[in-house]
């Protein structure tokens, strides 16, 4: 039988959902800005962060793979890995076994980086964003879902809209991705209600939207 979640670990599934995507979401962006900054705009880095509110800065292309990794900012890798660990803890017995481990060891490599100063390269950011996806693979093999994996599932979504709305990437596409927000919050909240949204509405407006939904069913959030 399936067990019923509190709050805390409802919330720290959603949000490990949530930043497993921010961070994938982002490496992607930073291997495709690494070469536009090697091949077409010094400043590529800079604009890309601040899309999501950062300010960077850094001397040449392997330098902002540096700054992107461990920068002092709130968006850097190893930072958002560290709220993952911490989600991944408080939700361990919800986890599949390996995805945990999975995590604390990408966490433990990122550690033993930052302390050995490694020079990071576009190598070792491609395996971070091949490890990621292997996580992804270990929480979702599963059969059948539990509650518990459509918070992880809910969480993923969310950022996806987030962080393609955040870089004024194509609204129709972050629609499609609201509809199927909209499935499992009903799944998870069948009272439930939600307005329809058109492409011609706002990013703010949207984000917002989505926000709402999320209060729906998350009391807390990070």
């Amino acid at each position: 039988m399936e067990q019923l979640l509190t709050a805390n670990v409802a919330n720290g599934l959603y949000w490990l959902g949530r930043y497993l995507e921010r961070i994938e979401s982002t490496l992607n962006e930073i291997i495709i800005t690494f070469d536009d900054i090697i091949d077409v705009d010094k400043t590529s880095g800079k604009k890309l962060f601040k899309r999501l509110d950062i300010d960077i800065k850094y001397k040449n292309a392997n330098d902002f793979l540096s700054q992107a990794v461990f920068g002092d900012h709130e968006a850097n890798i190893y930072t958002l890995i560290s709220y993952i660990r911490e989600n991944a803890i408080i939700c361990r017995a919800y986890l599949d076994l390996n995805a945990f481990g999975s995590i604390i060891e990408f966490s433990e490599t990122l550690k033993q980086a930052n302390n050995d100063n490694f020079v990071i390269d576009c190598s070792f950011v491609e395996k971070m964003s091949s490890r990621v996806s292997e996580i992804w693979g270990e929480l979702t093999r599963k059969q059948e879902r539990n509650t518990s994996d459509y918070f992880i599932r809910l969480g993923k979504l969310v950022e996806k809209v987030d962080f393609h709305l955040r870089l004024k990437r194509d609204k129709s596409f972050s629609l499609v991705i609201m509809d199927e927000i909209d499935i499992i919050v009903s799944r998870l909240n069948p009272e439930a209600q939600f307005v329809v949204h058109g492409e011609r509405e706002s990013y703010d407006t949207i984000l917002n939207s989505i926000n709402s939904k999320i209060d729906k069913i998350i009391v807390t959030q990070q």
